[in-house]
């Protein structure tokens, strides 16, 4: 009776023990399997919705743009967005700078069209910030509208970023945001610009200005203030239609403040060229930036795209090759005379509300 007690109980352990390697043996078949093919998926995971899915892909490092949004070039805005977002699998998180009356319709355009998933903040411009830095010329108030001073403030805006990207809204990207990202900046420089006379777009025209591309066109070189500084009147001036930013140098060297001074210095002296046109940001930053700033390139800012000949000046297929358009001068792509309107078109977003409508040219006009 003990004998056969210990017979059965020999045939659990045995059983017990051919389980356990049966066992073993299925989990490192699940291994090789899974090291065949490690990006199989469970079941659920491919029920994930398109967008979650997209939203998925884009990890990693946030690059910031910032970008101004006025009512009456909201369309504009949204253009130079959908551009970015489309061209670029990066993980871009939009920093929108705008007055209170346009919040509510950027939010409506933005949360009904196919950028709803867009990453953004909307943040409210105060304009009391320039109080006793903008000139009461009224020939110049058009200039100077508050948000286009915004990018004077990008630490402000975007104070956790240790670099960013600033564009103009009459922009549009055609490469991948990313590559303009990584531009390198030299040790101690705090932005990049793309240099007037270097780049593909050199000696464009500005409205009353000429060929406006050195310091003497936004400088007046006659003014004491501008004569201590040594600065050569025929060194080439730069765009900032659009900026890279290392935010950390910027806070270093307290640029936004030296900006500031400027701007307060020219109110109370007329430091500006009297043949500047609408370029009331630049002269500040020519000064403070003084061969002190890295170069973009040329093909990443192709500009002048919104002057007097510009349908002449580039080719069609020069235009769909370049990186970074931006129309800046009197011309802009959603009014009737522009060129290469129909570039810009293609990234345009109807506005659900129906107040921005681009004026269409009429059929026949060149």
């Amino acid at each position: 009776m003990t004998l056969r007690k210990v017979n059965v109980v020999i045939l659990l352990l045995l059983a017990v023990a051919f389980l356990i390697i049966v066992q073993r043996n299925l989990l490192n078949l699940g291994d090789i399997l899974h090291m065949e093919n490690p990006d199989a998926s469970l079941p659920f995971e491919s029920e994930l919705s398109p967008e979650l899915q997209l939203e998925s892909v884009r990890k990693g490092e946030e690059i910031p743009v910032l970008i101004t949004a006025v009512e009456e070039r909201l369309g504009a805005v949204v253009a130079a967005m959908n551009s970015v977002y489309q061209n670029s699998k990066a993980n871009v998180v939009f920093t929108i700078v705008t007055l209170n009356d346009t919040a509510d319709h950027l939010n409506v355009w933005l949360s009904n069209t196919r950028l709803k998933n867009v990453k953004y903040k909307i943040v409210i411009f105060q304009p009391e910030l320039l109080n006793g830095k903008i000139t009461k010329d009224t020939q110049m108030l058009e200039a100077a509208k508050p948000l286009t001073f915004a990018r004077f403030y990008l630490p402000v805006f975007i104070p956790e970023a240790e670099k960013a990207i600033y564009l103009d809204d009459d922009t549009i990207v055609q490469g991948d945001i990313q590559e303009l990202y990584e531009t390198n900046l030299k040790p101690g420089h705090a932005a990049a610009f793309s240099d007037d006379c270097d780049s593909a777009s050199a000696k464009g025209i500005i409205r009353g200005a000429g060929n406006q591309n050195n310091y003497i066109g936004f400088l007046d070189f006659t003014k004491d203030a501008i004569k201590k500084l040594g600065m050569r009147a025929n060194t080439c001036s730069f765009n900032p239609g659009v900026i890279i930013a290392n935010l950390t140098e910027w806070r270093n060297q307290n640029i936004t403040r030296q900006l500031e001074d400027w701007m307060e210095l020219n109110t109370q002296e007329d430091l500006y060229s009297k043949t500047l046109a609408e370029s009331v940001t630049t002269p500040p930053l020519l000064v403070v930036f003084y061969k002190r700033h890295s170069t973009i390139d040329p093909m990443w800012h192709v500009r002048h795209l919104g002057t007097t000949g510009a349908g002449s000046r580039y080719s069609l297929q020069f235009v769909k090759a370049a990186k970074l358009l931006h129309w800046n001068g009197h011309y802009k792509p959603w009014g009737r005379t522009s060129s290469f309107s129909n570039v810009w078109e293609k990234w345009f977003i109807p506005d659900p509300t129906g107040k921005f409508n681009p004026v269409r040219k009429h059929t026949g006009d060149n």
